[in-house]
C-alpha cells in the first residue's frame, strides 16, 4: 500500500479560518489516494501563506515526515505549491516523490517543464498589468484616491469625483477581466493587485470589495 502524506495551502488567515477551498482540496486528495489503493498516513499539514513565498514550515515538515516514512506528498493542484519556477524545481530535486491530483501522470520532466510555464504565466499577466497600468497613467488617470473610498461607489461625491472615479476604474477594468478570465476570484485579484503595487484610488491596498466596487464604477453608465 503506498503511504502519502497530505499537503494543504490556503492564501490567506481568512480562508484558513473559513474553511474556503479547504473542503476541496481535502475531497480532491482524499479521491485520489483511493484510487490509488493508498494511504494517508499523518494527520494533513495547512499552509496559510501568500503563493509567491518559498518559506513554508509546514511544507517543510510534510516533507520531512515524507524521508522519515518513505510516503510520498500528495497536493490536490499543482499550485498549491508555488508558482515559482525555481521553488519547484528544487522540490523536484529533492528526493521527496509527490504528486498533484489533478496531474498525477506528470513526472519529473513534466513538472519541471510545467514549473516554467506556471512562472513564465504569472510574469505574463504582471507585465501586461503593469502595461496597463502606465497606458492609464498617459491617458491621464490619476492613481490614488484623495476624496475617499466613496468615490469608487457610483452615485456617491461629486459629480467631479464620481467621474474621475468611473475612468480611473475605466482604466483598470481590462486587467479585472483577464484576470477574472484567468480563472481568478475577486480576492484572488485584490491579492495579485497588492503584489504588483497597484495602488487603489484611497492610495491603500486592494480588496475584494474594492476591486467589486471598482468594476461596478467602470461599468457605470
Amino acid at each position: 500500500m503506498t503511504k502519502f502524506v497530505a499537503y494543504l495551502r490556503v492564501s490567506t488567515a481568512r480562508q484558513g479560518r473559513s474553511g474556503l477551498g479547504l473542503e476541496a482540496q481535502r475531497e480532491a486528495v482524499r479521491s485520489f489516494v483511493v484510487s490509488r489503493a493508498g494511504k494517508i498516513i499523518a494527520p494533513e499539514f495547512l499552509e496559510t501563506e501568500s503563493g509567491k513565498r518559498n518559506d513554508r514550515p509546514q511544507l517543510q515538515a510534510a516533507l520531512a515526515r515524507c524521508r522519515a516514512t518513505g510516503a510520498t506528498l500528495v497536493v490536490a493542484k499543482l499550485d498549491r505549491l508555488s508558482r515559482n519556477a525555481a521553488f519547484l524545481l528544487t522540490l523536484r530535486d529533492s528526493a521527496v516523490p509527490f504528486v498533484a491530483a489533478d496531474m498525477p501522470e506528470a513526472n519529473t520532466l513534466t513538472i519541471g517543464i510545467l514549473a516554467v510555464v506556471a512562472q513564465a504565466e504569472r510574469e505574463a499577466i504582471s507585465a501586461r498589468t503593469k502595461a496597463a497600468l502606465a497606458a492609464a497613467r498617459a491617458r491621464g488617470v490619476k492613481l490614488g484616491n484623495p476624496n475617499g473610498k466613496a468615490n469608487l461607489k457610483p452615485g456617491y461625491g461629486s459629480s467631479a469625483a464620481s467621474d474621475a472615479a468611473r475612468v480611473f476604474a475605466e482604466g483598470l477594468l481590462p486587467m479585472v477581466t483577464e484576470l477574472e478570465n484567468a480563472g481568478l476570484s475577486l480576492n484572488a485579484i485584490a491579492r495579485r493587485f497588492n503584489e504588483d503595487g497597484i495602488r487603489s484610488r484611497r492610495g491603500g491596498t486592494w480588496t475584494a470589495k474594492a476591486v467589486s466596487n471598482l468594476k461596478a464604477a467602470a461599468l457605470q453608465a
